[in-house]
């Protein structure tokens, strides 16, 4: 992404590869420049890096790039490493989307110049920047972009929303609000219902779980932005999801139900209640997250009227193929299938381990 110069800078450029110690001092600095325009996504917000090295563990860094003492350009990238799948430079796990932000061309090839050469410093296999739009670089040889952003333009109230949806998804959503269930908000105070409910959709997906600790961190690091939403059924919690409010954008990066309960349409009431808490908070458009074109989860975000954006993964390979790693690789068909069947608090304790590994 490109964020202009203003008109008394002058084009003579430095690079400072950050740790998150040293890139706490320019914290202001970056912000500033990521807001020019206009306030930037909360995904972009340099934070971010905190949360993954709190969150997960990761070594964290962020390339700066400054015009006369000014930020100009910013690259946060987390080293992901693992004994089972090697090293890699990635910007940044878990969120949708990150990657460079610059005010020229030329400052967004010195800032992938110097991740691509970081992580040859670092041994990765791949440097991965999660752009929605492709940047030209010769480094950048690979892009995958099967996945895609489903996002929802808001109605100003409550009753537009409504009236916009189609009959059959009303008809679900008073499914479950007959299904004598009710919706609850609140932070860390519901992370214990939050993740029992999101643990066990990722062991019935067959997909290893993100610990505890990333949620906690990313509820204490944006306090004012980031919430959750358990849906119960009586005593038990039964659908969850992780609400993120940034500059006129709300995004649910993570939500999970229990199978079970699908008869309920508690999933339907869920997220009839977040998109109308992004209405509530004056949002512009509601953010479903990424999905695979055509698939149940993209058909799912689809009902609600959301439309779908591209992505594009950029990739500098420096060992093995793009998409090896990919939880949808059939190498990891059969791998899914145990993981189904293991017990769910096994997968609790060895998953987030396991995770921190998979870029």
């Amino acid at each position: 992404m490109i964020r202009p110069f203003s008109a008394d800078q002058a084009p003579t450029f430095d690079l400072w590869t950050h740790t998150l110690p040293s890139l706490v001092a320019r914290l202001p600095d970056v912000v500033r420049f990521l807001d020019t325009g206009g306030p930037a996504p909360l995904s972009q917000h340099p934070n971010w890096l905190r949360v993954m090295r709190d969150g997960l563990g990761y070594r964290v860094y962020g390339i700066e790039a400054r015009a006369n003492g000014l930020t100009c350009g910013f690259l946060p990238l987390a080293e992901v490493d693992s004994f089972l799948f090697g090293r890699f430079l990635v910007s940044l796990p878990y969120l949708n989307s990150n990657g460079v932000v610059a005010a020229a061309a030329d400052v967004q090839a010195m800032l992938i110049d110097r991740a691509v050469e970081l992580a040859g410093e670092l041994n990765a296999r791949h440097l991965e920047l999660r752009h929605e739009r492709p940047i030209e670089h010769t480094a950048l040889t690979h892009t995958l972009d099967s996945k895609v952003h489903l996002r929802l333009p808001l109605p100003r109230t409550r009753d537009e929303f409504w009236k916009r949806l189609d009959a059959k998804v009303r008809n679900q959503v008073r499914k479950g609000e007959k299904s004598d269930l009710r919706v609850e908000w609140g932070g860390a105070d519901l992370l214990a219902p939050f993740y029992a409910v999101f643990s066990a959709n990722m062991r019935d997906l067959g997909t290893p779980v993100y610990g505890r600790d990333l949620f906690a961190s990313i509820l204490d690091t944006f306090p004012a932005d980031a919430e959750l939403c358990v849906t119960w059924a009586g005593d038990i919690p039964v659908a969850t999801a992780l609400l993120l409010h940034g500059p006129g954008v709300t995004e649910v990066p993570t939500a999970s139900s229990l199978r079970k309960f699908n008869p309920t349409c508690a999933n339907m009431l869920l997220y009839r209640h977040l998109i109308e808490r992004a209405i509530d908070r004056g949002q512009a458009v509601f953010d479903f997250g990424r999905s695979t074109a055509d698939g149940p989860t993209f058909k799912f975000k689809r009902q609600w009227g959301a439309t779908p954006h591209p992505t594009a993964w950029q990739y500098h390979v420096r060992s093995g193929k793009v998409g090896e790693m990919r939880p949808d690789h059939p190498r990891y068909q059969r791998m899914i299938r145990v993981w189904q069947k293991l017990p769910l608090p096994l997968t609790r304790l060895i998953g987030p381990p396991l995770v921190r590994g998979i870029p």
